[in-house]
């Protein structure tokens, strides 16, 4: 962002707004922001006395899949931001680490850090594709809110197959001959 129409008078502003492509690398593990997908920025610059700063609102589709369930999930963030870059030389940069402050270069600034770091520090770890996604039945697979609420599986406990399958109707699989006894 070029900021010689801001110039460094402190109380001067400019507002910005731009719908940018997203780049790649926007993402966390089950979730992130689609490569080229647009990203709104409506913010406002203003000169303060130690630098730039910029606050505003950042909107941005986001897809990926559910936690739970594995399902798609797609969703839109509408971010607030405030971040200061620092005149160089200034008492914020002479008080900060340097990894703290964010530096104007010149007569620029480099939006495309803050906004990235804005988005995917706002990722959900963990998104759900609802908020009471129950996930997948442990047995089958199925997703738990498509199955009847009394799906159950049989569950046998392994000491007592041999017995079972001695006690279990003749006819049915498994059941022992009762003539072999």
């Amino acid at each position: 962002m070029d900021l010689r129409e801001l110039g460094r008078r402190a109380g001067s502003m400019h507002e910005l707004e731009r719908t940018l492509p997203a780049p790649a690398d926007w993402r966390v593990e089950l979730i992130g922001v689609p490569e080229g997908a647009p990203v709104a920025l409506r913010l406002r610059l203003e000169s303060v006395m130690e630098g730039v700063l910029v606050s505003g609102e950042v909107d941005v589709p986001v897809a990926g899949s559910c936690a739970r369930c594995l399902e798609p999930v797609e969703d839109t963030l509408e971010l607030d931001v405030q971040e200061l870059f620092a005149y160089p030389g200034s008492t914020t940069e002479a008080t900060s680490e340097e990894d703290e402050v964010r530096l104007v270069e010149g007569e620029h600034i480099d939006l495309e850090p803050m906004v990235r770091d804005l988005v995917v520090l706002s990722l959900p770890l963990a998104p759900t594709c609802t908020e009471d996604c129950a996930g997948l039945c442990v047995d089958c697979g199925q997703r738990l809110d498509d199955l009847p609420a009394d799906h159950t599986h049989e569950q046998l406990d392994p000491r007592w197959a041999g017995l079972a399958a001695r006690l279990a109707a003749p006819g049915t699989p498994g059941a022992a001959d009762p003539e072999e006894n």
